[in-house]
């Protein structure tokens, strides 16, 4: 079945990323959408892309550094709410899929609070650039559905052979390997990220997944 995604959460250009206002619009689309997350001191996890504040706020402190009530605090000032994974999920309700990328490399502590917190939803997937949050959580619970991210560089056989790991469900990757149709013939689901033109949409919405965003 094909799938796709609204990537941060940006189904148009007015809506500002991975907030809670926008995830509910696309759930009106009937959409799923991908987002980011993060541990912040205190060991809360926060839907947010950026590492460090001081893009989207004008603030240098990392996500890492602070404790959620100070974030909360700043992205407010914004009228940007940084909501918790907990936000997300509970106005979703299972009803949308959800890809959600973790952004570092999470602690065992986080790991486990973050299986516990969708271990009573089945409409998502966990994706990584890191290989080892995939091979921990694995080793934490076995049936999670698990996917690497390559970056724009990576090569059609580093990417065959990571499908072909026991703790990899589905794969990734940028849009520039939409036409290679070698990897049409892989065992596990991939996804192309991120496409922002309606072309390239319209072209590939029926035999593709898709990660898109402001169309």
């Amino acid at each position: 079945m094909i799938r796709h995604y609204i990537h941060r959460g940006l189904a148009k250009r007015n809506f500002k990323e991975n907030t809670i206002s926008a995830f509910k619009y696309c759930f009106k689309q009937n959409y799923g959408i991908e987002t980011d997350i993060q541990c912040t001191k205190d060991d809360k996890i926060v839907c947010f892309h950026d590492f460090n504040l001081k893009k989207k706020f004008k603030i240098n402190k990392k996500i890492k550094n602070l404790n959620y009530k100070e974030i909360r605090k700043i992205s407010l000032k914004f009228n940007s709410k940084i909501p918790l994974l907990d936000d997300l999920l509970k106005v979703n309700r299972d009803k949308f899929s959800l890809m959600i990328e973790l952004k570092l490399i999470f602690s065992k502590k986080n790991l486990i609070s973050l299986i516990n917190k969708v271990k009573n939803y089945k409409n998502f997937n966990l994706t990584s650039f890191h290989e080892q949050n995939l091979i921990n959580l694995y080793k934490l619970k076995k049936n999670l559905t698990l996917g690497i991210i390559f970056f724009s560089s990576a090569q059609i056989k580093q990417i065959k052979n990571k499908s072909k790991k026991k703790h990899i469900k589905l794969l990734v990757i940028e849009k520039k390997f939409l036409k290679h149709s070698k990897l049409d013939k892989l065992k596990v689901p991939v996804y192309y990220y991120t496409v922002k033109s309606k072309n390239i949409f319209e072209k590939y919405k029926y035999s593709k997944n898709l990660i898109f965003e402001n169309l």
